[in-house]
């Protein structure tokens, strides 16, 4: 009896595993879920714990053990989504930025939403002129640290934070400046509000970038915002397509395709080939879900689309959330008391850390001297992750420019030595060298020579990789990362191989069953009562008649008998 007992307590453990979610506020959530369960029962479970009503906005990330980001979807089982063993490490996100962030009924949905678009100010991927960069800022730092206040705020306090990938002095003293003079007695609610409208005006407001290359080979990197899909090179928007427009997304292996119609019937295909399948497959389902949010009417209109044409399966894939309109129409209906926000304040934290350092060094730039503080084991590994996790790489925006930059390489360790003047900054270049380079040992001196901070947070907070293991020696390092790079080409090209004699045996089946129903559609027409001089003249032949005679008639014969059999016994059953 015992011994059931513990083997029955055992196999209920076994079915369960426990789960980490990391929100917007760098908080933790975890829990205890069944191996079953679906990925909605998480997501209600965070939403119940955030008191979130209006939760269509956002989603769930994860990243599997190679690397590739994912969505999670709701209507199928996570342990069979994770791909890994538990526990299981994931991150809330938005995934649908609202179009207008004021239209939001509650407090609390803005709130996270003014989260999500912080860090993707912090992360490189919300661009902006030098001037919106210092509004930005200090709609956060009024948001997170009140009014100014000159005994609790010393000269330079707002050196103390890091907005973006990079700072300069003169930034700085603009953000204070803003800070101390325009923004006296906002609340947190209206400085929030107010970020996000500024943000909204933004041309990448929304965007997570996916890398790709054009049919040039050039980098580009490929976006879905609220109001169409767009395409990105440098800091530049070479295509913008409203959700109106864009007629139909298809991916091949690394091959991803968008057609479009556009002004007087104009119809142009997209060609880009992003860095392997699976993420060619990631971005074809961001996109798919995409346009059935912001395009359509209603959730009834949702359809299962496939990535391919009519004779190869390909993959196939539905929406399953409700649409932009829903939502608001829905949001419209909240009627409650509105829930407390317990706001965080400007600490220290993965997205936007609190930076402290001494005597300030104005040839310096301020993000190499933060950098000083990472291992180069873990510049090595937040690169290994940058292909998933990609800040948008800005060389101009508006009165922003290039750095000018001197750069010296040691050995294996890249050091900078650049004068970064305020006059030549640019506060949204991208902390990561472009994602999709040939050369992998190339990025970690880029990533150097570039100054940025080695932003690994971002990208460990959604892949769970654990801080313990970072103090590894630099020379076991490379070579893992060098195994790492191998792996997926030596998987992704077996994938290639085997869709490809899929595709040969799924074409050489097809053309089989095509040949056997046009044989049996001729067999009926000829054995028919139609008098059709074609039909005719191949009854008259010796070969049919030997068919009709010893083939066909004695089928006909058993077929006839086997039908008489079953009618007389259904008959009988009746009676």
């Amino acid at each position: 009896m015992l011994s059931r007992l513990m083997s029955s307590s055992i196999r209920s453990l076994d079915r369960e595993c426990n789960c980490t979610v990391r929100l917007l506020d760098d908080s933790e959530y975890t829990c205890t879920i069944q191996r079953d369960a679906k990925g909605q029962y998480l997501f209600d479970l965070i939403c119940h714990h955030l008191n979130l009503l209006e939760k269509d906005y956002f989603g769930i990330r994860y990243v599997d053990p190679d690397k590739q980001r994912h969505w999670l979807e709701f209507t199928k089982s996570i342990a069979k989504q994770m791909k890994s063993q538990p526990p299981f490490t994931m991150c809330l996100r938005v995934k649908f930025y609202p179009p207008d962030p004021a239209a939001l009924k509650e407090e609390i949905t803005r709130y996270l939403v003014f989260l999500q678009v912080k860090r993707d100010l912090y992360h490189g991927r919300l661009l902006c002129k030098t001037s919106d960069a210092a509004l930005l800022a200090a709609y956060i730092l009024q948001a997170e640290i009140g009014d100014y206040d000159p005994g609790k705020h010393p000269e330079g306090y707002s050196s103390k934070f890091q907005f973006f990938p990079k700072h300069s002095e003169k930034l700085e003293r603009r953000i204070a400046e803003i800070h101390k003079t325009e923004l006296i007695g906002q609340t947190p609610e209206t400085s929030e509000l107010n970020f996000l409208q500024k943000a909204q005006m933004l041309e990448t407001y929304g965007v997570d970038p996916h890398p790709c290359k054009d049919v040039s080979g050039n980098p580009a990197f490929l976006a879905f915002t609220p109001f169409g899909f767009t395409v990105l090179q440098g800091n530049r928007r070479v295509h913008f397509l409203k959700w109106e427009e864009v007629t139909k997304l298809k991916f091949e292996a690394k091959t991803f395709h968008i057609y479009a119609n556009q002004k007087e019937d104009k119809k142009i295909i997209l060609t880009y080939f992003a860095p392997t399948p699976e993420a060619c497959k990631h971005l074809w389902k961001c996109g798919v879900e995409n346009q059935a949010f912001y395009k359509l009417e209603k959730s009834s209109q949702v359809r299962t689309v496939s990535s391919s044409n009519l004779f190869f399966k390909g993959s196939r894939f539905r929406y399953s959330g409700k649409v932009a309109k829903e939502v608001m129409e829905q949001s419209a209906k909240i009627k409650r008391d509105p829930p407390e926000i317990h706001r965080a304040g400007m600490v220290p934290s993965r997205s936007c850390p609190s930076i402290t350092h001494g005597p300030r060094l104005t040839s310096v730039p301020r993000t190499r001297r933060r950098a000083v503080h990472i291992s180069i084991m873990e510049g090595l590994e937040s690169l290994r992750d940058s292909a998933h996790s990609t800040p948008v790489r800005s060389v101009s925006h508006g009165d922003s420019f290039m750095p000018s930059r001197s750069q010296t390489v040691d050995g294996s360790e890249a050091s900078t030595s650049a004068v970064i003047s305020d006059e030549n900054y640019s506060p949204s270049d991208s902390v990561l060298p472009t994602p999709v380079a040939e050369h992998g040992m190339e990025m970690p001196l880029a990533r150097h020579l570039n100054g940025a901070p080695c932003s690994i947070d971002e990208e460990e907070s959604e892949a769970g990789t654990s801080k313990e293991g970072q103090a590894t020696e630099f020379g076991h390092s490379r070579r893992e990362q060098r195994m790492v790079k191998r792996r997926p080409a030596t998987s992704s090209e077996v994938e290639e191989l085997n869709k490809f004699i899929l595709s040969v045996l799924r074409l050489f089946l097809v053309t089989i069953g095509l040949l056997f129903a046009l044989l049996l559609l001729l067999i009926m027409l000829t054995e028919s009562d139609l008098d059709i001089a074609f039909l005719r003249d191949i009854r008259k032949t010796p070969e049919f008649q030997q068919f009709h005679f010893e083939y066909f008639c004695p089928l006909r014969r058993w077929f006839a008998c086997k039908l008489r059999w079953m009618g007389g016994f259904l008959v009988s059953e009746a009676k």
